[in-house]
């Protein structure tokens, strides 16, 4: 707008160290890298050994997503993810997503649906050690189409820190069974398959 570059040592000053915790910025977009941030997320998961705990505003993951969870289940993962409860908009997004939880329930996946409000945290903490936490859903849309950035933090305390926060909101959630999942009423399945196939534009 003025023909000045915003640039130098007044706009762009050098970086100094600040703590000892590992971090960095992780980003991913359409126009380069578009399916960086799934790969991230997918090696997390792949690399857990003790546990994963996921809160995720929207959860519909797809075929692979859901095979790596599997085999960290199978390997002997605790993994619990916290999804928004009877607040969630637009509905559709709950559909699609309980139309996925079936295998996770019945290989001892613990999901769980936040009452109190609106749930729109997006972070998940691997082995309470490793950390991330951003703009990303868990969804086909935010790791191919969305223009996505994610603090990625390595380090114990700063972890256990998210953990305590996500072991709060585990109080204020209804936690889902395989039996009540598996007898939903023919009308919500219907819904949830119909809803399934447009899970990647959600």
């Amino acid at each position: 707008t003025t023909g000045e570059a915003l640039h130098g040592i007044d706009y762009l000053p050098r970086l100094t160290n600040e703590g000892d915790q590992l971090a960095h910025v992780f980003s991913s977009s359409p126009g380069g890298g578009s399916r960086s941030m799934q790969l991230m997320y997918l090696m997390s998961i792949t690399s857990a050994t003790k546990s994963i705990d996921l809160s995720a505003a929207y959860f519909i993951p797809d075929e692979v997503a859901l095979a790596t969870m599997v085999a960290a289940l199978k390997r002997g993962v605790r993994i619990r993810i916290i999804m928004p409860g009877p607040y969630m908009v637009p509905k559709i997004v709950t559909h699609a997503s309980r139309n996925k939880w079936g295998v996770l329930l019945g290989e001892g996946a613990e999901l769980y649906l936040y009452q109190p409000t609106m749930f729109h945290c997006k972070v998940m903490v691997v082995d309470a050690l490793w950390t991330s936490v951003g703009s990303t859903n868990f969804d086909s849309r935010s790791f191919s189409i969305n223009d996505e950035a994610n603090l990625n933090v390595y380090d114990a305390p700063f972890a256990n820190a998210q953990v305590a926060i996500f072991e709060n909101d585990l109080r204020h959630s209804k936690k889902v069974s395989l039996e009540e999942w598996q007898n939903r009423s023919w009308w919500q399945r219907t819904l949830d398959a119909g809803a399934a196939t447009v899970a990647s534009q959600l």
